[in-house]
């Protein structure tokens, strides 16, 4: 009987190889080496830092029935072929939901407390009489805008501080201080904090602008750890300018890495961590190859696998 072709990078091969005894395995160490064999791939784990490339990796392997990665977004993705193909797409949502909620309410404190101010001074050997920033969280209001995992996480973890938190979700299920889509906007200028962690498609592009901005308490700040699509950055920059916010706290930037001659890198109130959240941990791999041994059981089973993406959706 012949075995499965599978491709996936070397990286991942200590950790999955076990598991893999039935499979014919291509373990690429380049992309010139995941490209030759793309085509002939069923199973595939194509994950690179280069989009462009691994989207021509997997536009190229057009015989897959699995692709699995480690990505939560799959929006640099060839959707609408993966979805012809009849491919079955795996992504890493919740993989990595604790470490980027702990990220964020980092981004939060560090808000509140100014301690990019604090580290300033010391760089600069001298010694503050006052401190920067005297915001308490204690008792302060949160929008969390996209309830998936990360969302989840970042609630439960601002519980610890009594931050009184209020989730948007696509479809609500009942659930207290849960609201759709349509009801957030509204209610907008009740928020100290207003966290992004909803998924980059169509629909959520630009989600954020200068009618969103004006809504918000003067005070509030907003706190992206989605990505920088969903946020209309030259509204911001002028909400930032004029101090229409109180500030904002961006993992993710629209385009990435952020041009050094960005003038959102010396925005007011602007403090940007470089899309570090999602890398800012010590056991991604070690999740991801858990998740895809189990996947590989229930491929091989023909059963429901974890974290099918919706290409529909486009998460």
């Amino acid at each position: 009987m012949t075995k499965p072709k599978a491709a996936m990078a070397s990286l991942v091969r200590p950790l999955v190889e076990p598991h893999c005894g039935d499979l014919d395995v291509t373990w690429f160490t380049s992309t010139e080496e995941a490209l030759a064999i793309a085509p002939h791939a069923e199973i595939g784990w194509f994950d690179m830092y280069d989009k462009a490339k691994m989207t021509e990796i997997i536009s190229a392997a057009t015989s897959l029935k699995w692709l699995n990665s480690i990505y939560a977004g799959v929006e640099h993705f060839p959707l609408d072929q993966l979805k012809k193909q009849g491919t079955i797409l795996t992504n890493g949502a919740g993989l990595n939901s604790a470490p980027i909620a702990e990220f964020a309410v980092m981004m939060m404190l560090s808000a509140a407390k100014r301690s990019d101010r604090i580290v300033d001074s010391q760089r600069q050997h001298n010694w503050l009489s006052t401190p920067p920033g005297t915001t308490e969280i204690d008792d302060s209001k949160a929008l969390i805008i996209g309830y998936g995992g990360i969302g989840q996480q970042i609630a439960k973890k601002l519980s610890g501080f009594d931050v009184e938190v209020t989730a948007v979700r696509r479809t609500p299920t009942g659930e207290p201080k849960v609201i759709g889509l349509d009801d957030w906007r509204d209610r907008l200028g009740e928020f100290d904090w207003v966290f992004v962690s909803a998924p980059a498609t169509s629909d959520t592009r630009h989600l954020l602008g200068a009618e969103e901005f004006a809504a918000m308490k003067d005070s509030a700040w907003l706190i992206n750890v989605a990505r920088g699509t969903l946020v209309d950055q030259d509204a911001l920059l002028t909400a930032l300018n004029d101090k229409t916010i109180g500030g904002a706290a961006l993992d993710v930037t629209d385009p990435e890495p952020l041009p050094a001659d960005h003038p959102l890198w010396d925005a007011p109130n602007c403090l940007i961590t470089m899309h570090l959240s999602g890398t800012a941990q010590s056991r991604m791999f070690q999740r991801a190859a858990t998740r895809f041994v189990e996947n590989l059981k229930r491929y091989r089973k023909g059963d429901e696998m974890i974290a099918v993406a919706d290409f529909d959706r486009g998460y």
